[in-house]
């Protein structure tokens, strides 16, 4: 009977196992506590979601005319948010600028990502004459008054939005690079890359496995804060009549046209300037949301 009550004793003082989380979790488990992070994720997926399906759910042509010229919102039906100057579908033309701006902002971050990922660990890993030529890269591009830069680059090939994604996008590497490149000086004297190292681990083995991982939270955060930044350098452009051709559609350009109008119709410029404010606010919540959740120490214990 002092057998079993012993094996019973045992039993209940075995040790408590516990479940290891993944940082992925943990980090999601960080993200999902802050209210703004969520509206702006929310606000970001919706935006993505009518740039990518726009051709889809946009109710007519963007460039679809009628005669029914500043048409206010609710007066014709079929038209809910009304019509403009050339009597286009006022809604379709906002989904299809929404596609626009997402083609600026993505295309113009990719192209900074990958030469900023390049140029950085390139500087950093090697320094030297590399570094030297890197670093006055930097200061040249760094002077530039950009936006008369670009003024200048789309009077001499043209406006268009391949034209102004390229106008955007040759300026946009600079901070990419610096981020990259303080990221791996900061890791590449670590004991675990020098481990690596000793072991005949090449350089691409370096940055691949244990450089990159590790230096991915804070260019996550960039790209968040990025994309917006060049989506507003767009329709600053656009607005200015060095941007979006007509008649393809942009928040800009919307708000360019609405200008000798906006008096008379103010429906014309305040959407298109609602919604870039919404979006604009939208990335700025979910990258602080993003930068919280990938620091450690901004978990909560008790």
């Amino acid at each position: 009977m002092a057998t079993v009550n012993l094996a019973r004793t045992q039993k209940k003082a075995a040790p408590t196992e516990y479940k290891v989380l993944s940082p992925f979790y943990l980090a999601w488990r960080r993200f999902r506590k802050n209210k703004l992070a969520i509206l702006g994720g929310v606000i970001v997926f919706l935006f993505l979601f009518t740039g990518v399906f726009a051709p889809i759910i946009s109710p007519y042509p963007f460039d679809k005319t009628s005669i029914y010229t500043f048409a206010p919102p609710g007066t014709l039906p079929g038209h809910l948010l009304g019509t403009d100057d050339a009597g286009r579908d006022f809604l379709s033309r906002l989904i299809w600028g929404a596609n626009t701006s997402l083609i600026v902002g993505v295309t113009s971050m990719t192209f900074a990502l990958l030469v900023g990922i390049v140029l950085g660990f390139l500087a950093a890993w090697y320094k030297g004459t590399i570094d030297f030529v890197v670093n006055r890269m930097l200061e040249i591009v760094g002077s530039m008054p950009g936006l008369l830069f670009q003024i200048l680059i789309m009077t001499m090939i043209g406006n268009g939005t391949l034209n102004v994604t390229f106008a955007i996008a040759i300026l946009s590497w600079p901070g990419m690079v610096r981020l990259v490149r303080a990221q791996v000086l900061s890791y590449k004297d670590r004991e675990f890359v020098e481990a690596s190292r000793s072991l005949g681990a090449n350089t691409r083995f370096i940055a691949l496995r244990h450089i990159l991982p590790n230096i991915i939270n804070p260019i996550l955060v960039s790209i968040a804060f990025g994309i917006p930044g060049f989506m507003v350098a767009e329709a600053g452009l656009s607005f200015l009549g060095y941007g979006i051709n007509d008649p393809t559609p942009s928040w800009g350009k919307m708000l360019g046209n609405a200008g000798q109008y906006v008096q008379s119709f103010v429906y014309l410029g305040a959407y298109p300037t609602a919604l870039l404010m919404i979006v604009f606010i939208g990335f700025s919540f979910f990258g602080d949301g993003v930068r919280d959740a990938l620091d450690p120490s901004s978990e909560r214990t008790g």
